[in-house]
């Protein structure tokens, strides 16, 4: 099999090693494929985003790296775009200054009353913003989380969507935030899934949060996966690698839950397109 990651932080955002440390640790590992996605809220930033200055600055740079290891792999540049509605927006419109190969567009902020929570942020953290934004309804806050996935789906124009249940880091511990079996959550995932369908979206398997915060499982979750398969919605296997030890954390587990969602083929992006390869 092709061997791709396309969601990789570095020093650019909130990413542990430099660009091109990856790069060769990719190439030790044998990868194929590497894009890197630098965390964007472009126009704006935050202390883990790209600077809004900054976009410029790293596409030439991966380009210029990519072009120096054009011999043993294939480099590619790309964004993690947050949706935020009436701020920011995953679309190639809104990044072509910088002419992005390609975008994973992203919920991590869900606002509420007067603030907002990060939905992988602390457990505490984010129970205080629920109580603090959503006078404590936690439903309320999970349900806008999938409210603002599918909204970005409907406005934005992006290649792959990450981390689509992200909300359920908050599982993750001893204490659970929600049940994830309850209808009114299924039905969230079901309607997420219909929009991706819908868009024609390639969704993220997501093993980051294996190595980060001690999850059992990627993002989607096996229910969330198999309903993906069930509408035909593309899949592609990614690590959100923070450091050159996560880069292809979880990869031949992770062949193997796609596989048993019912998957048989798997996307990889190359020269500007999506293509298949069948799970080996």
């Amino acid at each position: 099999m092709i061997k791709t990651n396309y969601h990789t932080h570095s020093t650019f955002c909130d990413g542990k090693n430099t660009a091109e440390e990856i790069i060769l640790c990719a190439i030790e590992k044998n990868f194929d494929i590497l894009g890197f996605s630098s965390h964007s809220m472009f126009p704006f930033s935050s202390d883990w985003h790209l600077p809004s200055n900054s976009h410029k600055e790293y596409a030439d740079s991966i380009r210029s790296l990519a072009k120096k290891y054009s011999d043993k792999i294939e480099i590619y540049t790309g964004f993690e775009a947050d949706y935020i509605s009436g701020v920011c927006c995953p679309s190639f419109e809104n990044y072509s200054d910088f002419s992005p190969d390609y975008l994973i567009g992203s919920i991590h902020f869900v606002p509420g009353k007067k603030g907002f929570i990060e939905a992988d942020g602390s457990f505490d953290d984010v129970r205080k913003g629920i109580n603090s934004f959503f006078d404590g309804d936690i439903k309320a806050a999970v349900c806008e989380y999938f409210a603002l996935e599918r909204e970005m789906i409907e406005k934005g124009s992006f290649t792959f969507i990450g981390h689509p249940d992200l909300i359920k880091k908050q599982n993750a511990g001893s204490t659970k935030l929600f049940d994830e079996t309850e209808e009114w959550y299924k039905s969230e995932v079901k309607a997420t899934a219909r929009a991706l369908s819908k868009a024609g979206i390639c969704v993220e398997v997501n093993t980051g949060g294996i190595l980060r915060s001690g999850q059992k499982e990627p993002y989607p979750s096996p229910y969330f996966l198999e309903t993906l398969n069930s509408l035909n919605v593309p899949v592609t296997l990614n690590s959100d690698a923070h450091t050159i030890n996560g880069l292809d954390v979880w990869f031949e587990e992770g062949y193997e839950y796609i596989k048993k969602a019912g998957y048989k083929e798997i996307m990889y992006f190359q020269a500007g397109s999506l293509k298949s390869q069948e799970i080996k």
